[in-house]
C-alpha cells in the first residue's frame, strides 16, 4: 500500500458515491467523540450523509444484505471522518480496539455478522493491519430514526 490512509479514505468515499467532507453533527445532546489520553470513544453513527439518512429500514425486509453492508460502510466512513478531524490524519490511528455493530433486523434475519463484515472490510482497506479489531454484531428491533445500522467504536491514537 503506497497510498496514505487519508488517500485510501477518499478512494473509499468515492467508491461509495458519497462525500464525508461536511460537518458530522450528533443527532442529540452528546458529543461525537471523547478522547481520554490515546483512547478515543466514538459515539454511535448511523448511515447519514449530510442531513440525509441514506439507509432506513430493516435488514431482511426493506433492505437487502448488500444494502445493509453499504449502510455499515457509510457508518464507518463517518467514524473515520471524525477520527481524521480529531487527529489531523488517519495515519495517527494506532489501532481500532473494539467495534459494536447494531443492525435493525427483520424477524428471522440472522446475517448481522455479514453486515458487520462490510464495515470491518472497509476499516481494513483504509487502515491496513492496524484496523484489525474486536467486534460485536447484534440484531435489534429498531434504531434511531429508522436507521438500518448503527456503529460505535473505540480507537487508539499514536500520541
Amino acid at each position: 500500500m503506497n497510498t496514505t490512509r487519508d488517500q485510501r479514505f477518499q478512494a473509499e468515499a468515492q467508491a461509495l458515491g458519497y462525500s464525508f467532507d461536511g460537518e458530522i453533527r450528533p443527532g442529540g445532546h452528546y458529543v461525537p467523540l471523547v478522547r481520554d489520553g490515546t483512547t478515543i470513544y466514538v459515539a454511535g453513527q448511523v448511515p447519514r450523509v449530510g442531513d440525509e439518512l441514506v439507509f432506513k429500514g430493516s435488514a431482511g425486509a426493506e433492505r437487502s444484505l448488500a444494502e445493509a453492508q453499504k449502510a455499515a460502510q457509510v457508518c464507518v466512513m463517518r467514524i473515520l471522518a471524525l477520527l481524521q478531524r480529531a487527529l489531523g490524519s488517519l495515519d495517527e490511528v494506532k489501532s481500532i480496539a473494539r467495534m459494536h455493530v447494531y443492525v435493525q433486523s427483520a424477524a428471522g434475519f440472522n446475517q448481522q455478522t455479514e453486515v458487520a463484515d462490510g464495515a470491518s472490510g472497509l476499516i481494513a482497506r483504509v487502515l491496513g493491519p492496524e484496523g484489525a479489531h474486536a467486534r460485536t454484531s447484534v440484531g435489534v428491533f429498531q434504531l434511531p430514526k429508522g436507521a438500518t445500522v448503527e456503529i460505535d467504536l473505540i480507537a487508539i491514537a499514536r500520541h
